[in-house]
């Protein structure tokens, strides 16, 4: 049995294609910040590492040249964590990511820098 009037379902339709489309363009627009601040955490983490490594080879303290480094950086990382391990300094840092109605989540990196060993 066919509908006596089907005047507006077209505009129905459009409307429910339009609002699905919307909710995946946002979808993918809360990922896409969501990649761009763990890039961000892992190019804070790599250079805070390197940073740390100079200066503990230098007999200074490297969890704060690492902190002073990354004191200026956009996006504000933060450090989680820094451990002097040896020679070596394993940092790990987080950036703050607003994904609308999921909230503030934090990215999180990992980098460990220190002297390359040299040929037995």
């Amino acid at each position: 049995m066919r509908p006596r009037n089907d005047e507006g379902f077209s505009t129905i339709t459009g409307a429910v294609v339009i609002a699905a489309l919307a909710s995946i363009l946002i979808g993918v627009l809360y990922v896409g910040a969501a990649v761009v601040a763990r890039h961000r955490a892992q190019s804070a983490a790599d250079l805070g590492a390197l940073a740390a490594a100079s200066a503990q080879l230098i007999g200074d303290d490297g969890c704060e040249a690492a902190a002073d480094l990354l004191a200026g950086a956009e996006g504000s990382p933060r450090i989680s964590s820094c451990i002097v391990d040896g020679e070596d300094v394993v940092l790990r840092i987080a950036v703050s990511v607003r994904l609308g109605g999921f909230g503030v989540r934090d990215a999180v990196a990992a980098a460990r820098a220190g002297p390359v060993e040299g040929e037995k």
